[in-house]
C-alpha cells in the first residue's frame, strides 16, 4: 500500500458550501494533504448539518485566517511558499481583493498552481453563481422534466459537483507540468462543456433540444423510463445486437435496425409499454442482465446505497459515499472532517 497517488502534494483551499470543497476533498482521497484556510466564523457549510460538512471535506486540515487582515495575509503568504496547489472557489473580486492569484502569489512561490473556480470567470463581473442559478442559465433545466411540465432540476447539485471535478482535473494537470501558474474553471462552462452532442447537434446541424417523455435520448430508440407491472425501468439499446436480445426477451417482432425505430419512434415505445407490463422492473433486470441489455430499475437513494455496501465508507464517526476513484496499491485513509480551526497552531513543514 502506499500514501496515494498524490501523497507529498500540498494543497491549500479558501472555498465554502460545496464546489470547491469537493474538489480538495477528491485530492484528500488521492493522498493530497488539504489545508483548508476557513474564515474566523468557518465555511458557511458548517452551518447546514455536521453530516453535510463531513461529506465534502472529509481528511483535511483546517486553519482560521482572516484574509482580510495584515496578519491574515503574512499567514497566507508563509503557507503558499510551502504549498503546491491553491484552489479558491469565491467570486472574483474576493479572489482578487485576497490576492488568491498566481500573479501575486508567485512572489513567495514561482511553483505554486493557483486555481480560481467562480460562477462565470475570473475576469467575470460577480453575478450570482449558485448551483441552480447556472443549471438554468445553461439550458440543463430546459432539458430536463416532461415535455408537458415545466423545466425541472436534477435532485443533486449538478454543477456544482461538476465544476468541483473539472477544477481537480485543471489542478493536477498544471501540477503534471511542473510549472506554476493560473488555471481558470467556472461552473457555466462545465455545464456547457456537459451538454456537449446536444451543443454540437444545434450549433452543426441546427439541431434545436426539446425534451421528450421520460427523460428519452434524443438519438437511441428506446432508451429511456418505462413504466412496469411495478416501479420504472431505466432501458438504453443503444444498437441493434441489444435490441435483438431484448425483442426476443420481450416477445416483441420487427423494428430490427436502429434506423427503423428511429423513424418509427412511437411505435417501438407503444411495443416496448406494452410488453414491459408483464412484469415488474426488478423482474425485468433480473431478466435483461444475464442477456447483456443495459437495463435498471429505478431505485431509491437508500435502496441504491444499500445495494452498493462498498461505497460506503467510515470516516472520523461518519458513513460517507467513498471515493469514486480506484488506483491499485492504494487503500484510501479516510480521515475525519476538521473541526474548525483545528490545526491553527500546527506548524508547517517550511517552520519545522
Amino acid at each position: 500500500m502506499t500514501g496515494g497517488p498524490l501523497a507529498g502534494v500540498r494543497v491549500l483551499e479558501v472555498g465554502h458550501i460545496l464546489a470547491g470543497p469537493y474538489a480538495t476533498m477528491m485530492l484528500a482521497d488521492l493522498g493530497a494533504e488539504v489545508t483548508k484556510i476557513e474564515p474566523p466564523g468557518g465555511d458557511l457549510s458548517r452551518q447546514v448539518s455536521d453530516a453535510y460538512f463531513a461529506s465534502l471535506n472529509r481528511g483535511k486540515r483546517s486553519v482560521r485566517l482572516d484574509l482580510s487582515t495584515e496578519e491574515g495575509q503574512s499567514r497566507l503568504h508563509e503557507m503558499a511558499a510551502d504549498a503546491d496547489a491553491l484552489l479558491v472557489n469565491l467570486k472574483p473580486s474576493a479572489i482578487r481583493r485576497f490576492g488568491l492569484t498566481y500573479d501575486v502569489l508567485r512572489r513567495w512561490n514561482e511553483r505554486i498552481v493557483c486555481v480560481a473556480l467562480t460562477g462565470y470567470g475570473l475576469s467575470a463581473p460577480d453575478e450570482p453563481a449558485f448551483d441552480y442559478i447556472v443549471q438554468a442559465a445553461t439550458g440543463v433545466a430546459a432539458l430536463t422534466g416532461d415535455p408537458a411540465g415545466p423545466p425541472t432540476l436534477p435532485g443533486y447539485s449538478s454543477a456544482d459537483n461538476s465544476a468541483g471535478l473539472t477544477a481537480a482535473l485543471g489542478l493536477v494537470a498544471q501540477l503534471v507540468s511542473g510549472r506554476g501558474g493560473q488555471v481558470e474553471v467556472s461552473l457555466r462552462d462545465a455545464m456547457l462543456s456537459q451538454l456537449n452532442y446536444r451543443a454540437s447537434a444545434y450549433l452543426n446541424e441546427g439541431t434545436e433540444p426539446r425534451r421528450l417523455p421520460f427523460g428519452a435520448h434524443s438519438h437511441y430508440v428506446p432508451a429511456q423510463l418505462f413504466p412496469t407491472a411495478g416501479g420504472y425501468l431505466a432501458l438504453f439499446v443503444t444498437h441493434d445486437g441489444f435490441w435483438r436480445s431484448f425483442a426476443a426477451e420481450a416477445g416483441i417482432a420487427g423494428f430490427a435496425t436502429m434506423a427503423e425505430r428511429v423513424s418509427r419512434r412511437e411505435e417501438v415505445l407503444a411495443a416496448v409499454t406494452g410488453a414491459l407490463a408483464a412484469d415488474t422492473a426488478r423482474g425485468w433486470e433480473a431478466r435483461l442482465r444475464p442477456l447483456g441489455v443495459p437495463a435498471a430499475a429505478v431505485r431509491t437513494l437508500p435502496e441504491a446505497l444499500a445495494a452498493t455496501p462498498d461505497a460506503v465508507v467510515e470516516a472520523g464517526g461518519f458513513r460517507l459515499v467513498g471515493t469514486p476513484i480506484r488506483v491499485t496499491g492504494h487503500d484510501p485513509a479516510y480521515g475525519p472532517p476538521p473541526k474548525l480551526g483545528e490545526h491553527d497552531d500546527v506548524t508547517t513543514k517550511a517552520e519545522r
